[in-house]
């Protein structure tokens, strides 16, 4: 049977889709016909959403900027694909990791969601149909202390609330669905890499290699592509995907050593 991933006219709000996933996911949307809305702190130079926002998510009045635009410019949405994330939290464990850092934690990884989600969901609920994919990380799963403490524990309450999240909607029409990368060929990454290999007087396949140990090592011997993740986000999001809710897909390279 062949795959019917036809977005022709689908209302999508993609966030953080400048860069990276979220870049990759805008690209694959539009190819299938979809309209979408995008949004990042700074606009790009280009990008292939129909409507571009410049808003600040880890706000209040960000999400809000957001979820107004949705609604003047598609009247509602049928797919959300909350993609924004990351931690700028400094190494050295818990005890670096002061109030100001778990806040800003809280605010880019769990809480645009949330409000997100509140705001757009009666529209989707009214509608009867919708689909949410919410971006967690393995490193719910699989903290670094020294460096992903919060990071880890923001995307592990993500996690949660998107589950109970898919009991409550799912039932009227809206699947909510998760996505848990492990390491992410992005820009971010390899400039991480390539500063990892420096500091270690090595290549980028050694900074790599370094950042592959820090994690127990990927059995496929690689990070994912960020179009790779895009594709299972937007399988996930599609018809083909229809009886999917409430779960959570990991694309890791097998990093995860337990079942």
């Amino acid at each position: 049977m062949p795959m019917n991933l036809e977005f022709s006219g689908k209302r999508i709000l993609v966030t953080a889709g400048t860069k990276g996933v979220g870049k990759a996911v805008v690209g694959l949307f539009s190819e299938l016909g979809a309209k979408i809305l995008t949004t990042a702190r700074v606009q790009p130079s280009e990008t292939r959403a129909d409507v571009f926002v410049a808003a600040d998510l880890t706000t209040v009045e960000g999400c809000a900027t957001v979820a107004e635009a949705v609604q003047r410019h598609f009247g509602g949405v049928d797919i959300v694909v909350h993609v924004v994330g990351g931690s700028t939290a400094p190494g050295g464990g818990f005890a670096a990791l002061g109030e100001e850092e778990w806040q800003h934690e809280l605010n880019l990884n769990l809480l645009p969601a949330v409000r997100l989600d509140r705001a757009l969901l009666p529209g989707m609920l009214a509608q009867g149909a919708g689909a949410i994919i919410h971006v967690t990380s393995i490193q719910r799963e699989l903290p670094l202390p020294q460096s992903t403490t919060g990071y880890a524990a923001a995307k592990a309450a993500l996690s949660t609330y998107s589950k109970s999240l898919s009991k409550e909607v799912s039932p009227q029409g809206v699947r909510v669905v998760r996505v848990a990368p492990g390491w992410i060929e992005t820009e971010a990454s390899v400039a991480l890499a390539e500063r990892l290999a420096l500091q270690a007087g090595t290549d980028y396949e050694g900074g790599k290699k370094i950042i592959m140990d820090s994690l127990g090592g990927i059995p496929l011997g690689r990070p994912s592509t960020p179009l790779e993740v895009a594709n299972l986000i937007v399988f996930l999001a599609s018809s083909q995907a229809s009886a999917i809710t409430g779960t959570e897909y990991v694309i890791d390279g097998g990093t995860v050593p337990t079942v």
